[in-house]
């Protein structure tokens, strides 16, 4: 009886230590690929819409720029500068460190390069004195809780590198229609949300200003999961209603 009962308490501690190790290793795991590979996002503002809503969840692919010391959970000083970096393109959607805390994550699109003159006017950009092309392209359409429905102008926007995508124009003649010329500091980046009315970025020199380098997390590839924004991810019970089912494993334009 006594043999039984050890022999019980071993294999009981052997269970044990086999699900504490495949929980280490799986944490491991999960550290590796966060930190080198993807890092799951999602979006609290409507500063990016109508390319990104409020309940989307993005994987942002960590090794597209490289890695800088914002790349290590808790942002741990270990190193300066970038290792094996590549260059963000006009048009790609990136998280950043907040230049002013570099803390704070944002998400944004890159829209001016080192060295450029950026500069709105009228509501429309103008890289280096040319301006960006903007077509009218219909309207975002959003329903409230009470049935009211909104229409907000949404316009096609081509870089100059060909890269295309959709910004809305919530009001003429907006607060940041029309700005001073900006001009990229060799090492930063000028970014802007989609929504252009509603977006605290670059424009803002006080608030976010130009981006260095060095604070880019990565570009944000896909949308993975997508819900409203009167739910909550672990409300599961609701998510035969509340999921967006068009938006998931979309890529990001």
């Amino acid at each position: 009886m006594f043999m039984s009962e050890r022999k019980a308490k071993r294999a009981k501690e052997s269970s044990l230590g086999e699900t504490v190790r495949i929980i280490i290793h799986a944490l491991i795991l999960a550290l590796i690929v966060r930190t080198f590979f993807y890092q799951p996002f999602n979006i609290p503002s409507g500063s990016m819409k109508d390319t990104l809503l409020i309940g989307d969840y993005l994987f942002v692919s960590k090794f597209s720029y490289g890695y800088s010391r914002y790349s290590i959970p808790f942002g741990l000083p270990l190193f300066s500068g970038r290792v094996w970096g590549g260059e963000p393109q006009r048009g790609d959607v990136v998280v950043f460190k907040l230049p002013r805390d570099n803390e704070t994550d944002y998400i944004k699109r890159v829209i001016g390069l080192p060295r450029d003159k950026i500069e709105v006017r009228d509501g429309i950009v103008h890289i280096n004195g040319n301006p960006v092309p903007r077509e009218r392209v219909g309207d975002f359409v959003t329903t409230d809780l009470h049935g009211n429905v909104t229409r907000v102008p949404r316009y096609r926007e081509t870089l100059p590198n060909g890269a295309s995508y959709d910004v809305l124009d919530l009001v003429p003649d907006g607060f940041s229609d029309n700005t001073p010329v900006y001009e990229v500091p060799q090492g930063h980046y000028f970014m802007m949300g989609d929504n252009r009315d509603n977006s605290t970025d670059s424009r803002v020199l006080s608030q976010v200003g130009y981006v260095p380098y060095e604070n880019l997390i990565g570009r944000a590839d896909i949308i993975f999961f997508s819900i409203e924004e009167d739910a909550y991810f672990w409300q599961v019970w609701k998510w035969p209603w509340s999921i967006r089912w068009e938006r998931l494993v979309k890529l990001v334009d």
